[in-house]
């Protein structure tokens, strides 16, 4: 008998239910035939006259093009400008400029509904507490606006404090915020802390700690296991953690996926290079590995093939590499030709000789030296001058040229 009792209910319950629903979907038929013959009002005009507002107040008060304000506006609702007027306001008294406002709004406009007092002032306040000027401070926060997503008390604070206590030097702090706002989003406790900590068991000095921090702290604040990983690769690459170059090697490997690193190294193979060859570069500089592909074919195929030096050297000072082109290595082989053609240099030199000293020192020993006997050789090394202009090249190479190169090549 309770069975037989509860299926009823159950069946009134669905029959109830069912009406309800065809109630309601009639409901909406009906209010939308009124809306369409005018007998009811639609909201759409006024939802229009609202997003037109936002449109025009993201535009004319905030700087923003017409498709970023229309992207900005799908972020936010707001009917009257007093909550925005109030953020405008306070930002420009802190010293930011029409640019970097439009620029906050454009990448975060839900920043126009903060609350000016309670929410940005006090962060502003904060960072300016640290000794950054107004004027570096509105560069910071424009370019990070996400910054004011944080909480002062729960994460910006924690952060300065753990990064002062790696760093230990609050001017350093202040450098890293400068360099890498970012610092100041991630989350020290589950990443950067036992990066740091993995670090010191390894015996890293504290230096080459506060390099990595300061100038790679997205790298610093990379998830711990994949931090690990990168670790044990340099360690297993045979870097010496107390050199600084076992923190470049770090760097490098957390910046690149494998099948990128692979890329690269097939392509440094294709000139010339072994794998032992490729290991032995990346162990000299790093930073060799993070060249673009096309940066890469240049350098080599002027080096290897316009100066006829073999690759292996090249392995041998990978540094060369960074180098521009253009503006370095291009115009120092210049003058070196020159001074080989009218056999003024008379020691062997290297291809560190040539392009690792730095620039006055380079001018002081292959230009300046030789300027009463080429006049034209600074406008030559400046790129006013081509080569052929002071004789120095021709079909044939002279002996001294030719004997040059010889021991380059060797």
């Amino acid at each position: 008998m309770f069975a037989l009792l509860c299926s009823r209910q159950l069946l009134l319950t669905k029959s109830r239910r069912s009406e309800l629903a065809l109630f309601q979907q009639n409901a909406f038929f009906i209010l939308k035939s009124f809306t369409s013959i005018g007998l009811l009002e639609s909201n759409e005009p006024q939802q229009e006259e609202k997003h037109s507002f936002r449109m025009s107040y993201l535009i004319n008060s905030c700087g923003l093009s017409p498709k970023s304000a229309t992207l900005a506006s799908q972020k936010m609702n707001f009917v009257n400008p007093e909550k925005p007027d109030s953020v405008l306001n306070l930002l420009k008294e802190n010293g930011f400029t029409n640019t970097q406002i439009s620029k906050l709004v454009r990448t975060h406009p839900l920043l126009l509904l903060y609350d000016p007092e309670k929410t940005l002032l006090p962060k502003i306040e904060f960072f300016l507490s640290l000794g950054v000027s107004s004027s570096d401070l509105a560069g910071i926060l424009s370019s990070t606006p996400f910054l004011f997503t944080r909480s002062l008390k729960k994460h910006l604070i924690p952060c300065y404090d753990f990064l002062k206590s790696v760093l230990l030097v609050e001017e350093k702090v202040l450098t890293t915020l400068k360099r890498s706002p970012r610092a100041f989003l991630y989350n020290v406790t589950n990443n950067m802390a036992p990066n740091i900590a993995l670090l010191r068991q390894l015996g890293v000095p504290q230096s080459y700690i506060s390099f990595l921090v300061i100038n790679y702290s997205s790298q610093a604040f990379t998830t711990h296991t994949r931090f690990v990983e990168a670790v044990h690769q340099v360690m297993e690459m045979g870097f010496n953690p107390l050199k600084m170059v076992f923190v470049h090697a770090i760097q490098v490997l957390l910046k690149m996926s494998k099948p990128k690193l692979e890329s690269k190294l097939e392509l440094y193979k294709r000139w010339g290079w072994s794998k032992d060859m490729a290991l032995l570069a990346f162990k000299r500089n790093p930073i060799c590995m993070l060249l673009s592909e096309e940066t890469i074919t240049k350098a080599m195929d002027f080096l290897v093939n316009e100066m006829g030096w073999p690759s292996a050297n090249i392995a041998m000072n990978p540094a060369v590499l960074l180098f521009s082109l253009e503006k370095r290595i291009m115009p120092r082989f210049s003058v070196i030709q020159i001074l080989v053609a009218k056999d003024l240099i008379k020691n062997e030199l290297s291809l560190s000789t040539i392009l690792i000293p730095k620039e006055r020192r380079f001018l002081e020993k292959f230009v300046i030296k030789f300027q009463n006997d080429i006049p034209q050789l600074l406008n030559v090394y400046q790129g006013k001058m081509d080569l052929l202009e002071v004789g120095s090249r021709s079909e044939k190479k002279s002996p001294r040229q030719q004997q040059f190169i010889e021991r380059l090549v060797s």
